[in-house]
C-alpha cells in the first residue's frame, strides 16, 4: 500500500468545552496519511486516476471550517468518515493538533487511525 499524505493543513473553525472557545475561532492542523495504490496514476499520469489530495484538503477545510465542536476527539472521527467513505481511502492515520491550546506546550491533540 502506497501513502498520500497531507502535512499541517491549518483551518480555523470553532472547538472546544470553555465559553470562549465557543466564540473565538481558533486553528486546528492536520497530519493526514491516507492509505491508496498509486499504480495506476503513475502509469497514466492522470488525476483521475489517482487519490487527489487537492480535492480532499479542499472538502476538509469546507468541512472543519463550518463545524462548531467541543471536542477534537469528536472532529477527528467526522474527518475520518469524509476521508474514508467519501474519497474511498482503505485506510488512514490522521493527527489533529491545536496549537497553543495548552500553556508551556507546542500543541495538543490526538492521533487516530482507521479503515474500512
Amino acid at each position: 500500500m502506497d501513502i498520500v499524505y497531507i502535512r499541517d493543513l491549518r483551518i480555523e473553525t470553532i472547538i472546544g468545552i470553555y465559553d470562549w472557545e465557543r466564540e473565538t475561532l481558533q486553528t486546528v492542523s492536520l497530519d493526514l496519511e491516507m492509505g491508496t495504490d498509486i499504480k495506476k496514476a503513475a502509469s497514466s499520469d492522470h488525476i483521475d486516476d489517482t487519490l487527489d489530495y487537492k480535492s480532499v484538503a479542499k472538502r476538509l477545510i469546507q468541512y472543519v471550517g463550518e463545524s462548531e465542536f467541543q471536542l477534537v476527539e469528536t472532529l477527528s472521527e467526522r474527518i475520518a468518515e469524509i476521508v474514508l467513505n467519501e474519497f474511498n481511502v482503505p485506510w488512514m492515520k490522521l493527527r489533529l493538533s491545536k496549537p497553543g491550546a495548552v500553556t508551556g506546550s507546542q500543541d495538543v491533540g490526538v492521533i487516530i487511525e482507521r479503515s474500512q
